[in-house]
């Protein structure tokens, strides 16, 4: 996937603003059930984001590590919530078009 920009980066983190956390990261961090739990609710909703309940002062590493372990871009972090971003491989299903750069 090839990097977001700027402009597209803050498009998203106001789409994303009003998003409850869909997955929670918990005591067993990155484990193979969370990533496949992310890979389904990115393919379903391509904005999602997360929130670390556990691993909180590891949660910027957690989120890239999530990020690259999915295929997706990280928009943003912000204490213990990350938001995340893969756009839906098929054209026709695609929910956000982001803004040219």
């Amino acid at each position: 996937m090839k990097n977001i920009s700027g402009k597209q980066r803050r498009y998203l983190a106001k789409l994303g603003h009003d998003l409850d956390p869909v997955v929670m990261i918990g005591q067993k961090g990155l484990s193979q059930g969370l990533l496949t739990m992310l890979n389904e609710a990115l393919d379903h909703h391509e904005l999602i984001k997360i929130r670390f309940q556990d691993h909180k002062d590891q949660s910027k590493t957690m989120a890239y590590e999530a990020a690259e372990l999915t295929n997706a871009q990280l928009v943003k972090t912000i204490g213990n919530i990350a938001m995340l971003y893969r756009a839906q491989k098929d054209p026709e299903l695609q929910k956000i078009v982001l803004p040219k750069d």
